[in-house]
Parts: C-alpha cells; sequence; structure tokens
C-alpha cells in the first residue's frame, strides 16, 4: 500500500485526471461540426448526454464506495472511462459521439464524488484536503482543454491522439489508486460493532436510484445550492458553447488558442481555491461571489465588442470565483458530513452541480437556432449574473444572527 502523502497525490492525480475528459472534447467540437455537418443544438445534446449519463451514474453509484470501498468504485470507474476514450477514437458521427460521451459520463459521475471522499480521508490536514478537493475539478478541465487544442492543432492524428494519450493514463492511475489505503470496506462496522456496513443485500439496495443527505447536512446544503448553480451554469457555457463563441464570434481560428482561452477560465478556477484559502475567512466567499459576478460583467462587454483580450481577463476574473466558491462549497459540506457518509453528501453536490451544469447549457443550444450565438452568449452571461445575485441573497439570509453559520 502506498503512504498517506503518496495516497494523496494519487488521489489529488485521479480527481484532476477525471474531470481532464470532460473537457477534452470542447476544442474538437468546432471540427466535428464541419466534419460531419451537425448543428449546434446537436452539439449541445452531446454535451447534455454526459451530463444525463452522468447523473444516472450519482444517483445509482454514488454511495457506493461507502459501503464496498474506495478503491473498487474509483479504479473501475478510471477503467470505464479508458473505454469511453476509445470510442471517441473510433467514434464516425454524431452517433458515435453521443456513445462516447454515455460512457464517459457514467464513468466521471461513479468516480466523482467517490474520488473527493477519497482525497478528503487522505489530505495531512482539512485545509489542504479542502483546498485540492475543490481545485482539482477546475484543473482537470483546463489541462483537459490545453491539452486537447494543442494536438488538434499541431500533432498528428487530430481527432484520435488526445483521446488514445487519456485512455492510457486513466489505466495507469486505476492501478495507482487501487494501492491507495481505504478508510471504507465491507468488513467495516457500525459503530456498535454488530454487523458489517456493507452485507450483499445492502450493496444491491445501494444500487437503486437515490440522493440523499444526513439530517446535519441538510440546512448547509440547501444554503449551498445557488452558489453551487452559479458556478456550474457558468462551467457548462464554456464547456457546450464556448468554443463556437471562441471561434466564430471573437474570431479565433487556432484550435490551440481556443483551447487556451478556455483553459483560461479553468485555471484561474485552480487559483481562486488557492487565493481563497489565504483570505481571511469571512472574506473567503464574499470574494467567490464578486469575483463571479465582475467576471461575467466583463465577458459579456467582451463579446458584445468582440474583444478577445478582455474576454481572456474576465474569464480570469470569473474563474477566480468559480474556484473560491466551489472551494467554499466543497469545504461546508466536508466539514458538515459524517464520514461514513461523504461518498453519498457528495454525490449529491455533484448531481445538483451538473443539473446546474447542463440544462442551461441544453437550453442555450435551442435558443442559438432561433437568435443565434452571440444574443444566446449574452442572455446566458445575464442569467448567470442574476444566479450569482440569488446566491449572495441567499448566503446574506443565512447571516442573519437567527441563523447558524456555515462553517
Amino acid at each position: 500500500m502506498l503512504s498517506r502523502p503518496v495516497s494523496f497525490v494519487v488521489a489529488g492525480a485521479a480527481g484532476a485526471a477525471t474531470l481532464t475528459a470532460a473537457s477534452a472534447p470542447s476544442p474538437l467540437y468546432p471540427v466535428y461540426q464541419r466534419l460531419w455537418g451537425f448543428s449546434a443544438f446537436t452539439l449541445t445534446v452531446v454535451f447534455a448526454v454526459y451530463v444525463a449519463a452522468l447523473l444516472v451514474a450519482l444517483l445509482t453509484a454514488g454511495s457506493l464506495s461507502d459501503r464496498v470501498g474506495r478503491r473498487p468504485v474509483a479504479s473501475g470507474a478510471l477503467i470505464l472511462l479508458a473505454v469511453g476514450m476509445l470510442l471517441f477514437v473510433v467514434a464516425d458521427g454524431a452517433g458515435g459521439l453521443i456513445a462516447a460521451r454515455i460512457v464517459q459520463g457514467f464513468a466521471v459521475g461513479a468516480a466523482t464524488g467517490t474520488i473527493t471522499a477519497m482525497i478528503l480521508e487522505a489530505g495531512p490536514s482539512p485545509r489542504l484536503a479542502s483546498i485540492v478537493s475543490s481545485a482539482v475539478p477546475s484543473l482537470g478541465i483546463a489541462v483537459g482543454a490545453v491539452l486537447a487544442g494543442a494536438l488538434v492543432e499541431y500533432a498528428p492524428l487530430p481527432r484520435q491522439l488526445v483521446f488514445w494519450v487519456l485512455g492510457v493514463v486513466y489505466l495507469v492511475i486505476a492501478g495507482l489508486v487501487w494501492l491507495v489505503p481505504d478508510s471504507r470496506g465491507p468488513d467495516d462496522r457500525d459503530p456498535d460493532g454488530a454487523c458489517p456496513v456493507a452485507p450483499r443485500q445492502s450493496i444491491a439496495r445501494s444500487l437503486l436510484p437515490s440522493a440523499g443527505l444526513p439530517p446535519a447536512v441538510r440546512p448547509v446544503f440547501f444554503a449551498l445550492v445557488p452558489s453551487i448553480a452559479a458556478t456550474w451554469a457558468l462551467a457548462g457555457l464554456y464547456l457546450s458553447l464556448g468554443s463556437s463563441v471562441v471561434g466564430s464570434v471573437l474570431g479565433v481560428h487556432s484550435h490551440f488558442v481556443v483551447g487556451l482561452v478556455l483553459g483560461a477560465f479553468f485555471a484561474a478556477g485552480t487559483a481562486g481555491t488557492v487565493v481563497s484559502a489565504a483570505l481571511p475567512e469571512r472574506l473567503r466567499e464574499w470574494f467567490g461571489y464578486v469575483t463571479l459576478f465582475v467576471g461575467v460583467v466583463v465577458t459579456i462587454a467582451a463579446t458584445l465588442t468582440s474583444a478577445l483580450p478582455i474576454y481572456v481577463i474576465g474569464s480570469a476574473i470569473a474563474g477566480l470565483g468559480f474556484g473560491a466558491a466551489f472551494r467554499f462549497a466543497v469545504n461546508a459540506l466536508g466539514g458538515a458530513a459524517p464520514t461514513e457518509q461523504r461518498g453519498q453528501v457528495f454525490a449529491t453536490m455533484y448531481i445538483v452541480s451538473y443539473v446546474a451544469f447542463s440544462v442551461p447549457a441544453l437550453a442555450a443550444g435551442l435558443a442559438v437556432e432561433r437568435f443565434g450565438l452571440e444574443p444566446t452568449a449574452v442572455v446566458y452571461g445575464a442569467f448567470e449574473v442574476a444566479l450569482v445575485l440569488v446566491a449572495t441573497g441567499a448566503r446574506l439570509v443565512e447571516l442573519r444572527p437567527s441563523a447558524p453559520r456555515l462553517a
């Protein structure tokens, strides 16, 4: 078995690598559209089926690691993710992309809550663990966008190489994850020591569609829902229509530059988690909301004026807010959740995250068909501003003297 510090590094790498797959196809979407001639709505359907499969996995396998252990669920999900990469390699049309995205989505959904819990349990301190667990999604997405853009632009096999590379990486990490000591497993016992936590029949029952929260976590969770929705709705825009906005509205024709622009938002998200952790506790969440608000307003102005440098600056500011706000949510939920139910709690958090990630993006895909790309992107930005204001208002209500603090 790996030592605790090495296990923490492996768990963090697994979390980042899992989300790398989410953005890897994004710089390729304009290529697929030109090659196979499908519409913007079909493009968002390809995006949405990924999220649908991911939600199915969260609802069925999201709490499985609380019963059978983190290692088997995480390793199995990473192997399935490698299979999804192979399907991208052999895809020859929209149908092939949809099949690849379904497999990919289920694998990511099975992995996310489990690996988040694994990071928190392997961390040398709760503070560092919360920073890493909230930073790896945006870091992984940034790496995927930039890596895919670079390989599409400059490498041979532009539509396949990135998926071959990622498939190999997932198989290697799946083997390493199996060497991480497991804090949960079928031999764990209830607090009274009377019986195992995960008898055979309870494992089967855990695969039935379900989502839930321990009573102690519910007030914290519901106060955070507007914030989670605001952050992930913006991420959904970048990963579904972001490459089209950068290419068509801002006039960027290099796939590598498109990947860099998309990556700027998510790389800044990683920086936002670190910056917020360094701030005084009373300022952390407000830093997230303010930067998210300002960044989106700047990107709206840049879209209206077709100003690429301003768009990149706005994306970076909004990314800081994404990372800071999401880090606060992960930290609050991780502190409130019992260890034996963390997998379920984070699976439920990601259900909300990915509903916000996909539903507005799918609606935007429909709107593009009728109103055009630029007006849709501007209205989506206005919707995001409204979500940030709602999240801010919810937090102010939660902070009233009669209400308990989150964390």
